[in-house]
């Protein structure tokens, strides 16, 4: 009897913890077990080709809300190849009103919520061990009729099997870790408020788990703990183990910052520059919001605690924004973008509101008038508060803030432009509508025609020239592009004597088989520290390899 666990990530870098854990859970049962992982950006055909290649007795998917439209169609083609093959389906896209989910799908069963103990005593099922009417969290399909068996209670964390093997190849991945599951909040919008309470593994497991990751050199280990930070004692002690090992990784963390005591801020000062990555669930900075979606925290308290994590200046914070909540209006959310702009984030995530199944939220739709999309991922199309059109604008932004701004690869740009606007909000609202104007929303344009956007925004909407701006722009390209294909808008202005002549009083210093010169007709540093435009010739040399470093006074 084989049973085919079947993943179908966002992305091709992603990992799928849950089948991880399923295989773990039931490894010492005899029967033949594997896992597949694919991409949504896979063609169908060849993964109905692969998933048949298997010969499985069993195909089990693991849903979310950004692949169940893809398995709906897969399990269609796998039951018209070979409707002998069942279908088991879990995760949260069909945990919640998985009697009727059943219903309309192509498959047999459903295992609601948690999944390992349901999991195995269906494979004892199957092995002829155990009575398909007596596993709690399952429903089943019989005599055209959906059966379930009852809830079953939260499992033990100690139970967990620790699901990465010795031999699994990890490089390139972004590996999932969980240390806790559930969260001490409420928030109507989260499917984490469906359960009450946290529970932890013990905390020197999970160093030895993470050492393992550690001495796989692992790149990026990603907690989905909802609030990492819940419990102080677990959360210092994990940081503590990780700030102090040997290792490249990258951990990231989930965190309520307004909950950060200042024992924790101290033991972050101590972190290696880069090693943890802190994501912080702002959502909107209207207390009044706040409120209404059961998160009963101030906005001020938030911010304080993340303006002191920046100040340290060595942990990468992205803060998460929601459009599209209760009581919060167009205007509302301009505030809130300029709030959280205002404090200078890494990133920003700009998302739209989704009423997933089982939410609070949905249940609550009509109080607020909410309309939102009937298919997955059930996004949000308008409420009392905001418009359609409203929110077409702010996707507008979204795309602007995602590309540009997120990317850290246009900063020196951006700041030319925001002063030259009354918000950072009507900056990116600004540059959203040229690039529709455009068409650039409709096709796709190449690395270098994003930096010349620039030049076209900047005479077209604001009427300037374009000299100052262009050095400016070639600064940013070569930090992150290479020289070579450097695009003809942005061509050095020196000419070849000059250069020669740079370089023979620059020889005994640096090597040019690593290195290159460009010029520029401002101050870069001072405009880069101090936002000032100075005009005056600069020297830069830019390493083939990354990296530069001003040579104005080595020349003069």
């Amino acid at each position: 009897m084989k049973i085919l666990l079947t993943a179908i990530n966002s992305k091709f870098i992603h990992s799928n913890l849950a089948v991880r854990y399923l295989k773990a859970f039931t490894d010492d049962l005899s029967y033949e077990c594997s896992i597949r992982e694919f991409s949504i950006n896979d063609r169908e055909e060849k993964i109905l080709e692969e998933i048949i290649k298997e010969k499985p007795n069993v195909v089990a998917f693991s849903t979310y809300i950004w692949n169940i439209e893809m398995i709906t169609r897969l399990s269609n083609l796998i039951k018209m190849v070979d409707k002998n093959i069942e279908i088991l389906y879990g995760g949260p896209e069909v945990s919640y009103d998985s009697f009727n989910i059943l219903k309309e799908l192509n498959g047999d069963y459903i295992i609601q919520g948690e999944g390992e103990k349901t999991y195995r005593e269906f494979v004892e099922y199957k092995l002829g061990e155990k009575k398909l009417e007596s596993i709690r969290g399952l429903y089943f399909k019989k005599c055209n009729d959906v059966i379930f068996n009852g809830n079953r209670p939260l499992m033990n964390m100690d139970e967990i099997v620790f699901p990465y093997k010795e031999d699994e190849n990890l490089d390139n991945k972004i590996v999932y870790y969980e240390a806790s599951r559930g969260c001490p909040f409420n928030c109507k919008y989260c499917l984490s408020s469906t359960t009450h309470g946290v529970r932890f593994l013990d905390i020197e497991r999970v160093k030895k788990e993470l050492q393992f990751f550690i001495d796989k050199k692992v790149r990026l280990v990603k907690f989905v703990d909802r609030t990492f930070n819940c419990n102080f004692k677990f959360s210092t002690a994990i940081w503590e183990f990780l700030i102090n090992s040997d290792t490249k990784t990258q951990f990231h963390f989930e965190i309520s910052a307004d909950i950060l005591k200042p024992q924790e801020l101290e033991i972050l000062r101590k972190a290696p520059k880069d090693r943890f990555q802190f994501e912080v669930g702002v959502q909107t900075t209207n207390d009044d919001v706040l409120r209404q979606i059961n998160r009963f925290v101030n906005f001020s308290d938030i911010k304080e605690k993340v303006l002191e994590l920046l100040a340290i200046k060595n942990i990468k914070q992205h803060l998460d924004l929601i459009a599209g909540l209760p009581g919060e209006d167009y205007k509302s959310f301009k505030k809130s973008f300029n709030d959280v702009y205002s404090i200078g984030p890494e990133e920003i995530q700009l998302g739209f509101l989704k009423l997933l199944r089982g939410s609070s939220m949905r249940e609550e739709a009509e109080l607020y008038d909410m309309k939102y999309s009937p298919y997955p991922p059930y996004e949000i199309l308008s409420t009392k508060d905001i418009s359609y059109d409203e929110l077409l604008v702010l996707k507008k932004v979204e795309h602007m803030v995602d590309k540009y701004y997120n990317s850290q690869k246009f900063n020196n740009v951006i700041k030319f432009f925001i002063d030259k606007f009354e918000t950072p909000f009507d900056f990116f609202l600004s540059l959203g509508e040229f690039f529709e104007m455009k068409d650039y929303f409709n096709r796709n344009i190449g690395n270098s025609e994003y930096y010349k956007v620039f030049l076209e925004f900047n005479e077209k909407v604001l009427k300037s020239d374009n000299s100052i701006l262009r050095d400016i722009i070639k600064y940013d390209y070569l930090t992150f592009n290479k020289r070579r294909g450097m695009p003809e808008f942005l061509e050095s202005r020196m000419t070849k004597e000059e250069e020669i002549e740079i370089k023979n009083k620059l020889r005994e210093y640096y090597s040019f088989k690593e290195n290159y010169i460009e010029s520029f007709c401002i101050d870069i540093k001072e405009f880069i520290n101090n936002n000032t435009i100075i005009n005056k010739n600069t020297y830069y040399l830019f390493g083939y390899n990354g990296g530069s470093v001003e040579i104005t006074d080595k020349i003069s």
